[in-house]
């Protein structure tokens, strides 16, 4: 490969912002990558006390003869393989999608 070539490669990769650039011309290929030295900022936060404890008496557990809340809510439980943001309807004031019954 010509040297002209490579400088002109070297130009691209400084004008363009790339770390790396790897070009092959039939059997010749050249690899120019330019090392970027970053310092990592750290960030540390001062050591807190830890919290005060609370003066309210501890509560014991659930009374006799209660039954202990359900964990399931009642119904279908459908899950989404991906988070989203569900929309009940077009607008605020719009009638719903779909409705209930």
């Amino acid at each position: 490969m010509d040297i002209r070539k490579v400088k002109k490669l070297i130009e691209l990769l400084e004008e363009s912002g790339l770390s790396e650039l790897e070009i092959t011309e039939g059997e010749e290929s050249i690899r120019i990558s330019r090392s970027t030295t970053s310092t990592a900022v750290q960030y540390t936060l001062p050591p807190q006390p830890p919290p005060a404890a609370s003066a309210a008496t501890p509560v014991a557990g659930r009374a006799a003869g209660t039954a202990p809340a359900s964990e399931e809510p009642d119904g279908h439980r459908v899950l989404s393989p991906m988070v989203g943001t569900y929309f009940e309807a077009p607008s605020p004031g719009a009638d719903p999608f779909v409705k209930i019954g």
